[in-house]
């Protein structure tokens, strides 16, 4: 752990600024990018702000070299991060599962827009969740987090790096386009706690990149051109690093790569929760599109019932833990209100035998307003 020292300011910013400024505050020094639709505010920002803390901007010639050029910066030994929209973000799925698996410690912004295909660029969407997820082949585990407000956009930036760096492995901050080019008041904090990646635990000569010593199963990193020798590949590989073809090896490093981010969830997921107590029906939203709801549940209460909220600011890995608890605490029913045609529902919907499920699934590009979800509550209650 390390301490950054700032200022303490407010100031008024847009979401993608924000984003940009809580990745300088992590101490990235390394961005690739290229210009979407509506992310590319994120690149313009940080093509002025990093030559002034002799960071290093590159547009590329698209988002294939982007992300890879991110790992290449982080072996390296800096915090890198690029920033696309969906369109991006779908060229970008084959290197996200090398990124898992060369446990290169980077950060990658989505900003959703409407889909499929060009969609529409200059509005909102949330149906991207299962992409963040999903996008690259094989079995693997990411972490994806989801940002509700322009403050949160600079929070979880930072919250992004420092997961990114603990646990070795490509961090995805989701957010909308409505968030990005929104302005909100952003508080710069001061004394913010940044997460430096583990270094090797073991001299040059005995050092081995994907070896671990440790239960949290995160190897130490060494930088490239130093002492310490090693080689990295996509393929299936020992903690050597040398390619390993065998059923055996692949079994062993894919489980844990994945059991480093599944043990790890207690630390790494994160929700805001709200009269879970008393709640026999809870709404649970995320992003942009829970902006409304804390309203209609304040509306509801005082009518006399008893409804809770929950909002996911981490979407993967899954709350698994919150939904149990949930259950536990005698909730009957849990609505999910998103702008998608249901994908956190259908993560939820595994959890039937606790309550009953519904949703409010409509996949539009504009927010659900407070007076459309009290509408839809009184139809469930």
């Amino acid at each position: 752990m390390s301490k950054v020292h700032l200022q303490e300011r407010r100031i008024l910013t847009t979401g993608n600024y924000a984003c940009a400024e809580g990745a300088i505050t992590a101490g990235c020094l390394y961005f690739a990018g290229y210009p979407i639709t509506p992310s590319s505010e994120i690149a313009a920002y940080m093509s002025r702000r990093l030559p002034q803390v002799n960071g290093t901007f590159v547009q590329m010639e698209d988002e294939l070299a982007s992300i890879t050029s991110c790992f290449g910066a982080s072996y390296a030994g800096l915090k890198a991060m690029t920033a696309t929209s969906g369109p991006g973000f779908s060229l970008m799925a084959e290197s996200i599962g090398l990124g898992v698996m060369l446990e290169a410690p980077s950060v990658i912004v989505t900003i959703m827009r409407g889909g499929p295909s060009t969609g529409q660029p200059t509005n909102a969407s949330q149906s991207d969740v299962y992409q963040t997820r999903y996008a690259s082949h094989g079995d693997y585990e990411i972490i994806v987090l989801a940002p509700s407000t322009v403050q949160e956009m600079y929070d979880l930036t930072i919250r992004a790096f420092n997961l990114a760096e603990k646990y070795r492995t490509p961090v995805i901050v989701a957010s909308d386009g409505i968030l990005g080019q929104m302005m909100e008041v952003v508080n710069i904090h001061s004394n913010i706690e940044l997460v430096e990646r583990k270094k090797p635990q073991v001299p040059p000569e005995k050092y081995k990149p994907f070896e671990t010593y440790d239960n949290d199963l995160v190897p130490g990193m060494a930088i490239a051109g130093t002492n310490y020798s090693f080689y990295v590949t996509g393929l299936t590989h020992d903690v050597e690093g040398n390619p390993d073809m065998t059923p055996e090896g692949a079994e062993v490093l894919i489980k844990r790569l994945c059991d480093k981010i599944r043990n790890a969830r207690p630390q790494i997921n994160d929700w805001e929760e709200k009269y879970l107590d008393d709640a026999n029906t809870v709404i649970l939203a995320y992003g942009i599109n829970a902006r409304g709801v804390p309203e209609v549940v304040e509306q509801a209460r005082q009518k006399g019932l008893k409804v809770g909220f929950v909002r996911l600011k981490s979407l993967w890995p899954f709350p698994d833990e919150l939904m149990e608890r949930i259950g536990k605490m005698g909730v009957s029913k849990v609505i999910i209100s998103e702008m998608n045609n249901g994908m956190v529902i259908r993560e939820v919907q595994r959890f039937q035998h606790l309550f009953s499920v519904s949703g409010i699934n409509i996949p539009t590009t504009i927010p659900f307003s407070p007076k459309f979800i009290y509408k839809k509550l009184m139809r469930e209650i």
